[in-house]
């Protein structure tokens, strides 16, 4: 999944991309309300996570903005403002949710995820490709019976072509839903992850699930 943070205050800003990214997140950051309100019209993200007092323009400035563009994003309110009105006036703007500072990251990471499976209408907790399924509630997948373990971006990766199965996926499309928005394209990463994931999946079974689409990137097929 792809998020998208703003907030002005850099160390926690960066806090908060390092613990995501090493849950399995791809993480752009904007440090202004006006970068993140270009983000947030120009780079598709799945869930934003945005302060309210920033420099330039604020957090529900920017809400009304891209609500009134038909911008359905999930958005999560970050703020040391704690008010009863406060919150209303953030949720009646559009906001999915609001989290006060300070906060625990687990709690950060409990509220994502409510969020990632509210906004899931065309998901499924499970989603099952032939003999493969992947549980997105606790992560678990497993192929016929067997259980595979997979690292959090190798994870990341396979449950977004299980969303996608049976589509052409093309590297672009993959590092971009892997990684923030300065990652290198020319990189053969996402190669290299498809051919971890390739070997777990895939492995001493008779029916391939991972086909490579050359010149195109890869679909996840049944």
């Amino acid at each position: 999944m792809h998020l998208l943070l703003v907030e002005d205050e850099k160390s926690l800003a960066d806090i908060i991309k390092r613990g995501l990214e090493e849950e399995g997140y791809a993480v752009d950051v904007a440090y202004d309300g006006e970068e993140g309100l270009f983000m947030a019209q120009n780079e598709p993200s799945d869930l934003i996570i945005l302060d309210i007092m920033l420099p330039l323009i604020d957090g529900l400035a920017i809400l009304k903005r891209i609500r009134k563009k038909g911008i359905r994003t999930p958005v999560l309110l970050l703020t040391a403002r704690g008010t009863v009105a406060d919150k209303v006036t953030g949720l009646d703007d559009g906001a999915d949710d609001y989290l006060s500072k300070p906060f625990s990251f687990e709690e950060l990471l409990a509220r994502i995820r409510a969020l990632l499976r509210r906004d899931a209408d065309v998901k499924t907790a499970v989603i099952g490709v032939e003999d493969l399924t992947i549980d997105m509630a606790s992560h678990q997948v497993h192929r016929g019976g067997r259980e595979i373990q997979l690292s959090a971006r190798e994870y990341a990766l396979l449950e977004y072509m299980a969303l996608n199965k049976n589509k052409a996926l093309s590297r672009t499309a993959l590092s971009e839903h892997l990684y923030d928005h300065d990652f290198d394209l020319d990189s053969n990463v996402i190669d290299v992850f498809i051919n971890r994931i390739r070997n777990k999946v895939d492995r001493g079974f008779q029916k391939s699930l991972i086909h490579t689409l050359r010149g195109t990137g890869y679909m996840l097929k049944e």
